[in-house]
């Protein structure tokens, strides 16, 4: 597969650990409206998407008469599940058909694997997340690993937000939250065990001494759901995931895990700048099964990357406070290989990892 980066707004790979993380802000809002938004502007621009990709010399054109499957391993509602659709939505002109299948269950691996071990011809696409990594790491994956995947692209990367209820009087700051948590057990949700969000707030637990009950859900859409019902103290996801509910005033950030203040919250400290020094976030992508043949992977390829830069996709991740950040499939497996490098340690550290 030929080499080639596009960086949308900004692409970088990032080393993720507990003290340094190059993570681009990425925001996706979890909204049905945003997505319902990004289908009415979508058709034109994924259709001159299919045209341009054909131009660069790798012909798609087959595609056409073909219907592909697109797997998101977590429930509905969430980031991933919302820059699938908004992304499959801006290709649709390039196949017969598309369509997004939530498989939800084991912090992301129930659904990566029926990824992984679908017929290899390119006809099931699957939007992997770090966790294909992290699950690894911890010996959670059931099976699950990274070289199970012929990657074909990575889409996006977020950092960790510290999100509470906004009606929450306890917790104003993060230096509130760490205090309180310190003297009293706070029930904090993930988007499954092993999963991205439970490692950014056990990091935060070890690197201030705070005490979490860690609350796993298929995906952040239930987590963000039961901080809504004040079911639970707070979650640690992506802002994407919950800018919605803090522009309403429902919810409210207390800090962000990164090594920059987000240009959408810019009155929200990063937990560096409070004394923790923890930056942790995920990244989402697209991989076929591993023995999907070079060609088929160069084809999708392009599609894909076209319909990432499409004028509706593009307002889509905008208006959802997201950051495209786009790796070919070689780059973005080195990616991958390094983060698996970088979280086994992770867990190690943290005592997390099943034995």
């Amino acid at each position: 597969m030929r080499k080639r980066v596009v960086s949308l707004a900004m692409a970088a790979a990032m080393a993720l650990s507990l003290t340094a993380c190059g993570s681009s802000s990425s925001k996706t809002e979890t909204t049905a409206a945003a997505t319902e938004a990004a289908k009415t502007e979508t058709t034109a621009a994924a259709e001159g998407a299919a045209t341009e990709a054909a131009a660069s010399g790798v012909d798609t054109s087959a595609w056409k008469d073909k219907t592909v499957t697109c797997i998101v391993p977590y429930d509905a509602g969430g980031g991933t599940d919302t820059v699938m659709r908004a992304l499959a939505d801006a290709a649709k002109g390039s196949f017969k058909n598309i369509s997004v299948e939530n498989r939800s269950g084991g912090g992301g691996a129930t659904g990566m694997l029926a990824g992984a071990n679908a017929k290899a011809d390119g006809t099931t696409v699957t939007m992997i997340t770090v966790e294909l990594a992290t699950l690894e790491a911890m010996g959670t994956n059931a099976g699950l690993t990274y070289s199970m995947f012929k990657p074909i692209m990575m889409v996006n990367s977020a950092c960790a937000a510290i999100t509470v209820n906004a009606k929450d009087d306890r917790f104003n700051t993060i230096e509130d939250f760490i205090n309180y948590a310190k003297e009293n057990e706070v029930s904090m949700g993930n988007s499954g065990n092993g999963a991205i969000w439970h490692l950014a707030a056990a990091g935060l637990a070890k690197e201030t001494g705070a005490q979490f009950k860690h609350v796993a859900y298929d995906g952040a859409a239930g987590a963000i759901t039961d901080l809504l019902g004040e079911h639970i103290d707070a979650v640690a996801v992506s802002y994407a995931e919950v800018a919605n509910y803090v522009e309403s005033g429902d919810l409210k950030v207390l800090a962000v895990m990164n090594d920059k203040r987000l240009d959408s919250i810019p009155d929200v400290p990063t937990c560096q700048e409070a004394g923790y020094n923890v930056v942790l976030g995920t990244w989402r992508g697209l991989g076929v099964p591993k023995d999907t043949p070079d060609e088929v992977v160069d084809q999708l390829y392009e599609i894909f990357s076209q319909a990432a830069q499409s004028d509706a996709f593009v307002d889509f991740m905008n208006k959802s406070n997201n950051v495209i950040d786009v790796l070919d499939g070689a780059t973005f497996e080195e990616r991958i290989k390094s983060d698996l490098e970088t979280y086994t340690a992770l867990v190690t550290d943290l005592g997390l990892k099943v034995q």
